[in-house]
């Protein structure tokens, strides 16, 4: 598991989660500062009802603004389930894209506390008091956006048989339909061609 900033060593927080970043040193920079990170290998908890089939990558680019930070991520991972169709067992591929601006919650030349501007949704993202970016709520949430409704092993997923209920695969035979009993006193009807057209 590796997240680093590509010119420099990537200062992570004292429990080692890599999706946490110490960016008290790009607070410290002048607005239009730009650092850049490389993502890989993390696993992320998406919740009870969603799980990875492979851990998450990418990269994160994070601008320095006279207000905080500008997030910019591109990550992706898989996502496991099965088809829609046929109930086959699959990894979905899934791209991430995080787009949040994060204001602190310390001011970093006074240490006052930032109170949240008013109107601002409480739920928006903020540093922590130790000038940390912890960017594993917004990948989980972003995870869970781009789970797909009816993921499908292949495009042309021909589904299960509705007899056997196996997959259909091509060479697939058909299966005859047993005669429901209250109809075979009509299997010998026939019908008099003649008498019709008399």
């Amino acid at each position: 598991m590796t997240a680093r900033d590509t010119r420099q060593p990537h200062p992570v927080d004292a429990h080692g989660d890599p999706l946490t970043f110490a960016v008290s040193g790009l607070m410290a920079e002048p607005p239009g500062t730009v650092r850049e990170y490389e993502i890989s290998g993390v696993d992320v908890d998406a919740g009870e009802d969603l799980v990875l089939a492979e851990p998450v990558g990418g990269r994160m680019r994070l601008l320095r603004t006279n207000r905080g930070l500008v997030v910019d991520a591109r990550l992706a991972t898989a996502i496991a389930g099965e088809c829609a169709r046929c109930l086959r067992q699959l990894a979905t591929p899934v791209q991430l894209w995080i787009d949040e601006e994060v204001l602190p919650t310390i001011d970093f030349a006074s240490g006052l506390p930032v109170p949240p501007e008013e109107g601002a949704d409480p739920e928006a993202p903020r540093l922590t008091d130790h000038h940390e970016l912890e960017l594993r709520p917004l990948v989980a949430a972003a995870i869970s956006l781009a789970e797909p409704i009816a993921p499908l092993c292949q495009p042309d997923c021909p589904g299960l048989c509705p007899d056997c209920g196996e997959r259909l695969e091509p060479g697939h035979s058909v299966h005859d339909q047993p005669l429901d009993p209250r109809l075979e006193a009509l299997r010998g009807f026939r019908v008099d061609e003649d008498a019709d057209s008399g």
